[in-house]
């Protein structure tokens, strides 16, 4: 099911009568329908997802995070020459996982294929395999397009059981590109040791996968990340980002499925989602895990709020 974008979602505070730019994102917003973009337009598009989590039995809620994000977003001050959209909303609301995640690969590629740069509301974190579904269509099989799949997030996510979850997504990812006889280049930043079997890190030994555990990614640590970030940038030629809110510390992120004790600070994680956003290489990111059931002080929505500001 696909609810079309809703305008009253889109308000808030009017300063019309200070002097300069008063402007907020909320008064920036168009509502996306198929039209010819300017290149790099970002295009919020939602995922009312809980199947996922639930199937991975871990806490529901996730499914209610669009509309609170973007009416976290929707009061930030707008971006001066950030023109942006918002396509509305894929719902798994019947339990088919599958189809809610191939609507929103077909949603992801529309975007694309109009110029635009989606920037996905999650839902548990199982909105990746439906965003990366939709880079990959749009991208093709097209061996020396260097795709670089980064995801902040304390778990691996490279569980192997079927049906998908929210902790298959990234294991899903591994398959098809084997299938297409293409390279799985995935790097995953905040790994928490306790949060991962030793099946898991077997699983990314094999898989290839880079990764810099939650005790490397404290903010001393910062400047060497950085570095070590912008060598694989430069060896990539498409980015899909992808944050797991669980990264961050459970006192600065509390709404999340599996809050996290120790954490990467999100004065970290958001200086590395910069750099990527940088890069000028990134097609598609998206925002997961979001529970508003379990927020205090909707501290997790404008944490994710910042974030996406960010990605603008």
């Amino acid at each position: 099911m696909n609810l079309p974008f809703d305008e009253k979602v889109w308000s808030g505070r009017r300063d019309d009568g200070e002097p300069g730019d008063t402007r907020r994102v909320f008064s920036q917003v168009a509502r996306f329908a198929g039209e010819r973009l300017a290149r790099d337009t970002p295009v919020i598009v939602g995922f009312g997802s809980d199947e996922g989590v639930r199937r991975n039995q871990g806490r529901t809620g996730a499914a209610h995070a669009p509309k609170e994000l973007r009416k976290a977003l929707a009061g930030l001050p707008a971006k001066a020459s950030t023109a942006l959209y918002d396509a509305g909303d894929v719902l798994c609301d019947d339990g088919d996982l599958e189809a809610a995640q191939h609507a929103l690969g077909q949603a992801v590629a529309e975007i694309l294929a109009c110029g635009g740069r989606p920037l996905v509301f999650g839902g548990g974190h199982e909105v990746a395999w439906g965003t990366y579904s939709g880079l990959r269509a749009h991208l093709g099989d097209a061996a020396e397009r260097r795709l670089l799949i980064v995801n902040f997030d304390a778990h691996f996510d490279l569980r192997q059981t079927r049906p998908a979850n929210s902790g298959t997504p990234f294991d899903q990812m591994a398959c098809d590109c084997a299938t297409r006889g293409v390279p799985f280049n995935y790097v995953c930043l905040g790994i928490s040791d306790l949060a991962n079997t030793a099946a898991l890190f077997a699983r990314a030994q094999e898989l290839g996968v880079r990764y810099v555990l939650d005790t490397e990614l404290q903010e001393s640590q910062l400047p060497h990340r950085l570095a070590q970030l912008d060598a694989w940038l430069e060896a990539a030629d498409d980015i899909y980002l992808t944050v797991d809110l669980d990264v961050l510390p459970g006192s600065t992120a509390p709404g999340v499925s599996a809050p996290a004790a120790l954490g990467v600070p999100l004065a970290v994680v958001e200086a590395m989602a910069m750099r990527v956003r940088a890069s000028g290489k990134l097609r598609a990111a998206d925002i997961a895990e979001y529970n508003p059931s379990l927020d205090h002080d909707k501290r997790t929505a404008r944490v994710a709020a910042r974030l996406a500001h960010r990605l603008l």
